[in-house]
């Protein structure tokens, strides 16, 4: 929550609603990750490197929560 107060008035400036809207998606699941443990950087380039050939239907696999427990059973095996 730290980064969202310090850039503030930054945040004034997202060009329009919509990159505003975008930010605070972004801001979200960073936060989200960082929440469960998750190196936002490592769950976001795996994420997007995956994400083109992951069924549609196991989308919520991606997840920050449900990532880190794939993650780790993928280590595993």
């Amino acid at each position: 929550m730290r980064a969202i107060v310090l850039g503030r008035k930054n945040y004034l400036f997202m060009g329009s609603p919509r990159g505003g809207k975008s930010d605070a998606i972004a801001y979200s699941l960073i936060e989200t990750a960082k929440l469960n443990g998750i190196d936002p950087q490592a769950w976001l380039t795996d994420v997007l490197t995956n994400i083109a050939d992951h069924p549609i239907n196991r989308i919520d696999e991606l997840l920050p929560w449900n990532w880190a427990a794939n993650v780790a059973t993928d280590a595993v095996a």
